[in-house]
């Protein structure tokens, strides 16, 4: 462990923490919740700036962190992720003659006996790597693959396009003293009820420690490339790299050249005759293959590992099929796996969603464990209907323009199920939601009238469909529950009318909670003016008599009980 890089980041974090602690939590209960609010962006963009900062400098897993939160646009506020953005391309290189030392070690070889050409400038800066364009002009005879379906436009005078991807130096260190940095960052989080009641953080910590070990090794990496290809073999439009394998080591990689146009390269792609709304259409539909069928999926799709190829004009497979350009995947490090509980879990609140049925979307929570134990199911089932009678729908654009007051709304009707957050987030899904909420700020950079209801729907009815032909058997165990319950219907209705004899029934109206919460505030508020008004009167009446003393303790106490009702006047407000 490298102790200085150690303490230099707990030290920032712990200075964050409590910058944060003392402007959200502290502050506002004082009564500055106006100041708090007011200063909100400032404060983000300063402390985004500050992270940004750091993991330029530091690099290793502070880089990896900073990418995920950059392209979360769909929940975090623009100062933070614009600030964040550069982060996709400002990691520095490492030196060259570094990487041609590792290199040479991984190949047993110096770099001109392997390649024809290797540049020394490198194509891509990664946390953990870093891609040099390379020539190998005997990649064809060493593969097992037919030559007729390699693209001949990646081969030139020097030999077959490649690339090579080389660890960064020394990153195996960097990794295990950043971890060890996060798990006690993480600690420090776990101690927080709020947070420990809904997520084992260094359960959580220690799924990505073993993610990211996996990560620097590329040759489970090049497995995943070409388990990834197998699933989309007959899927057109979606691109992968092939591997290189008599070139590939534990630390170094070599694939197939297939970088075209960033995905985030908004105006080349506009330019190239591309539809920006059908790009987004297929990158989600490809994530709706590999979650909900292949149960294996790209778990890292920052804009640095997508790309979007035009197709050569002249006639290919591809084109007779209609495809006018690719969708193209590389690196395969970090991947997720759905098992099958999960799977079944999850097709389930696809269907739910799709069809705007609260209830199945409870039951989905129910299945994924993101429940706990003591939630108010029938709570959530009514807020998901009013979600879905208000937004579904709704394009990104017109979701993420919803009025504060709007919200306020919608907060206030279920403030209930707000203050308890009866969510948990279990460990097997954690990569999941964050590859879901990199993918949902990708489309909506790429179309901002992007519409995700209309993509679902017609998914959940291809599931609904499948189910459908699934068997008699689940035909059978839907009669079997439906006879069951229509047998025990004279029983539950008879156990009613007992419990409603003995007056053992109550009616649960969030409505009228909501109302005697109220009628209880605006009690305590006359209670306390009317304190005040007897301090208020009896200091002055004593002052008047010529007992200053008791006077001035009495006005002194008047004085505190109107403090305390301005600020809960500011609170509420």
């Amino acid at each position: 462990m490298i102790r200085a890089r150690y303490r230099r980041i707990i030290l920032f974090f712990a200075r964050m923490l409590i910058s944060l602690a003392v402007w959200e939590l502290i502050l506002p209960r004082i009564g500055f919740r106006r100041a708090a609010r007011r200063t909100r962006p400032q404060r983000l963009r300063r402390s985004a700036k500050a992270y940004r900062t750091l993991a330029v400098q530091m690099g290793g897993v502070l880089i990896k962190v900073g990418q995920f939160l950059s392209s979360r646009v769909d929940i975090l506020p623009p100062e933070f992720t614009d600030e964040l953005k550069g982060l996709q391309d400002e990691v520095p290189p490492a030196p060259f003659d570094e990487i041609r030392r590792l290199a040479e070690i991984e190949y047993g070889a110096p770099l001109e006996q392997v390649f024809t050409r290797f540049e020394k400038q490198p194509l891509a800066a990664a946390s953990l790597g870093q891609v040099h364009r390379a020539y190998l002009p005997d990649a064809l005879t060493d593969q097992t693959a037919d030559r007729s379906s390699v693209d001949l436009d990646r081969r030139s005078l020097d030999g077959y396009n490649v690339v090579v991807k080389i660890l960064r130096p020394n990153i195996e260190q960097l990794i295990e003293t950043d971890l060890a940095a996060l798990r006690t960052v993480g600690a420090w989080l776990h101690r927080y009820q709020p947070i420990r009641r809904r997520a084992n953080v260094p359960a959580l910590l220690e799924e990505f420690t073993r993610v990211l070990y996996e990560e620097i090794d590329y040759l489970a990496e090049g497995r995943n490339a070409e388990t990834f290809a197998a699933n989309f073999k007959n899927y057109p439009g979606v691109r992968v790299p092939r591997v290189i394998w008599t070139r590939t080591t534990r630390r170094a990689l070599t694939l197939e050249n297939v970088l075209a146009i960033k995905i985030t390269d908004y105006e080349t792609i506009t330019s190239a005759g591309i539809c920006r709304s059908e790009v987004a259409s297929r990158l989600l539909n490809t994530y709706l293959k590999q979650i909900f069928e292949d149960g294996f999926f790209h778990a890292d799709p920052h804009p640095g590992n997508l790309f979007v190829r035009p197709l050569s004009p002249h006639p290919t497979e591809e084109n007779k099929k209609g495809v006018a350009w690719e969708l193209t995947f590389v690196d395969f490090g970090m991947v997720g796996r759905v098992p099958d509980n999960l799977r079944e879990g999850l097709r389930e609140l696809l269907i739910g969603v799709g069809t705007r049925d609260a209830h199945r979307v409870v039951q989905a929570y129910q299945k994924m464990d993101l429940l706990l134990p003591n939630a108010d199911l029938a709570l959530i089932e009514r807020a998901g209907a009013r979600v879905f009678e208000r937004y579904w729908g709704k394009n990104m654009t017109e979701l993420t323009s919803v009025s504060y007051q709007e919200m306020k709304d919608l907060a206030e009707e279920f403030r209930e199920l707000i203050y308890q957050l009866p969510f948990q987030v279990p460990q097997n899904i954690v990569f999941l939601g964050r590859c879901v909420g990199i993918l949902s700020g990708m489309c909506t950079g790429l179309d901002p009238q992007f519409n995700l209801w209309d993509h679902l729907a017609p998914f959940a009815r291809k599931l609904i469909t499948e189910e459908a032909r699934a068997g008699w058997e689940t035909w059978l165990a839907e009669a079997e529950k439906l006879a069951r319950t229509f047998l025990l219907l004279p029983l539950k209705i008879d156990a009613t009318l007992n419990k409603i004899e003995r007056g053992e029934v109550s009616v649960q109206m969030p409505e009228v909670s909501q109302q005697v919460q109220r009628l209880e505030r605006t009690l305590s508020n006359v209670t306390i003016s009317v304190i005040f008004s007897a301090f208020l009167l009896s200091g002055v009446d004593l002052l008047l008599a010529g007992k200053e003393l008791m006077g001035g303790v009495l006005l002194g106490a008047a004085g505190v009980s109107l403090l305390s009702l301005i600020i809960r006047s500011r609170n509420r407000s």
